[in-house]
């Protein structure tokens, strides 16, 4: 399933509105999935960076009491961050730290989904073009253009993680337990 999703991301002229079709039409069934170990391991092992970064903001976009319609950028993942509440109620019975702990792991997958697909590796940086103009970019030593909502300040980081682990602790009604903390070290 994996590889035929990947494949049909990059058969497509445009790999993002590819990827945009098939993750609104996959997201109505993730929502479905009961468990959570079953979510991260569709999560975990989709080999399109692309894909799974749309699929997340999506969850994210639906978690949201207000979304927002700005594309996708490290500004929206601090969005997400500040404005989320805890990932809709799936089927199975699970307290509530553990579904803050779910959040965070997605909000950390997504942030290392969005960097593969436009910040990180030279290979991938230019995910969003198709296949035969991804090898000319790569040719030319083209860089991905950065948008000016990818340009976020370590206090704009500060400011929301504060924002957020207070907004937790008050729902948690309890200290932080030391999955939560670690995966909040690890997300800022």
């Amino acid at each position: 399933l994996q590889r035929m999703l990947s494949i049909a991301v990059e058969v497509d002229r445009s790999p993002t509105c590819s990827s945009r079709k098939i993750a609104d039409d996959i997201f109505p069934f993730i929502l479905n999935i009961p468990l959570r170990s079953q979510r991260e391991a569709l999560l975990n092992t989709m080999e399109s960076q692309l894909l799974r970064c749309r699929l997340l903001e999506l969850l994210f976009q639906h978690s949201c009491d207000v979304p927002t319609t700005s594309s996708m950028s490290l500004d929206k993942i601090l969005y997400f961050l500040s404005h989320s509440s805890v990932l809709p109620q799936f089927q199975d019975e699970t307290a509530t730290w553990q579904r803050w702990d779910e959040m965070l792991q997605y909000l950390s997958l997504l942030l290392m989904s969005y960097q593969s697909v436009k910040l990180a590796f030279p290979l991938a940086e230019h995910l969003r073009s198709s296949l035969s103009d991804r090898m000319d970019l790569i040719v030319q030593k083209a860089k991905p253009r950065l948008q000016d909502s990818d340009d976020i300040s370590q206090l704009d980081i500060q400011l929301k993680m504060n924002d957020f682990i207070s907004r937790m602790q008050e729902a948690l009604g309890q200290p932080l337990p030391p999955q939560i903390q670690e995966k909040l070290f690890m997300l800022q």
